[in-house]
């Protein structure tokens, strides 16, 4: 038996509950967005702050993960590169 460990994370300005210890960029974009905003001249662009001592704040890019802590900020966007 598990103990699902519960971290409040903001994503967009809004309150998430993740379980996870490490989140990926797709995940995060989907915390973002419901339903994601898709097209080949789609991208993403995550950044973040209040995360872990040894890179508090940063971004991420496609295929990439990062460790959450609580109350770590996240700002998603997408850009239609056409």
């Amino acid at each position: 038996m598990t103990n699902m460990h519960e971290t409040t994370i903001i994503v967009n300005g809004r309150e998430k509950i993740v379980t996870t210890k490490e989140l990926s960029f797709s995940e995060i974009v989907a915390l973002a967005f419901d339903p994601p905003p898709t097209g080949q001249n789609i991208v993403f662009t995550i950044t973040y702050r209040r995360g872990h001592g040894n890179k508090p704040e940063g971004s991420l890019t496609e295929g990439e993960t990062v460790k959450v802590k609580e109350g770590m900020i996240f700002n998603v966007t997408a850009t239609d590169k056409s």
